[in-house]
């Protein structure tokens, strides 16, 4: 009888066949967590498009409250939640020219802080793709090591036989570490991916983070330029000349 693909599937043993189910659940994990990833990263990616813009402007303008409300009506955006939350904490300084200062501190830790909180969010599920990736490999090998290890067995129950006698074993066993290289390729594939994504993601964030302090900075130092010297309530200095003049 001829021995096909379909032949050898069919013919498989318990085991495995529990190990190709295995394979298969992993399969379906590792898609499904990619697939929420892949549409969590697009619509992020869309919203900072819409935002950056107008945010900008904002900042431009001064429009502190506006530029906050903006974030707020991107909730999906990267950008956006960082940014916002910063600006949310400095906001009371920077309406405050006395507190300018400050601002640029305490808009650094909230930008670290945000940072962190999101990347955890974001990198959640990824450690299963790499675990999938992993170990797939490993279990369909495992299932062709239990089934060899059968046809031997079998082989030498019966008293005897040629490679004839265990090669269909061998095939069905083999199976099993095809099914481990299938599933584990894409997992690899789609790791890499999305962790390149967020490397991109986090630089985008780096930079506009950077601008926003950027822009604090430029206020305090507008402020202190505009503040007269202590002692000098009109805002001019009383030059005195060397002693030996006049």
């Amino acid at each position: 009888m001829e021995t096909t693909w379909l032949t050898l599937a069919t013919d498989m043993g318990w085991i495995a066949v529990g190990i190709i189910l295995v394979l298969l659940a992993m399969s379906v994990t590792a898609f499904a967590i990619a697939w929420g990833k892949w549409q969590r990263l697009r619509a992020m990616a869309a919203a900072t498009r819409e935002l950056t813009p107008e945010l900008s402007r904002l900042l431009e303008q001064g429009e502190v409250e506006e530029a906050i409300a903006s974030c707020r009506n991107h909730p999906e955006s990267h950008v956006g939640m960082i940014l916002g939350a910063a600006l949310e904490d400095v906001a009371p300084m920077v309406r405050d020219p006395s507190k300018a200062a400050r601002a640029v501190e305490t808009a650094e830790r909230t930008i670290d802080r945000e940072q962190i909180l999101l990347a955890s969010e974001l990198r959640d599920g990824l450690g299963t793709i790499a675990t999938i990736g992993a170990t797939a490999p490993f279990l369909g090998l495992l299932g062709t090591v239990i089934g060899i290890t059968n046809s031997f067995t079998g082989m030498a129950t019966a008293g005897g036989g040629g490679i004839e006698a265990i090669a269909r074993g061998i095939g069905e066993a083999l199976i099993t570490t095809a099914v481990g290289l299938v599933v584990a390729i894409p997992a690899v594939w789609l790791y890499n991916h999305f962790m390149t994504r967020l490397e991109q993601l986090f630089s985008e964030l780096a930079y506009a983070s950077r601008e926003l302090v950027d822009w604090l900075l430029e206020r305090a130092a507008d402020h202190a330029a505009d503040t007269p010297p202590m002692g000098d309530p009109a805002g001019t200095v009383t030059k005195r000349g060397p002693e030996w003049e006049g």
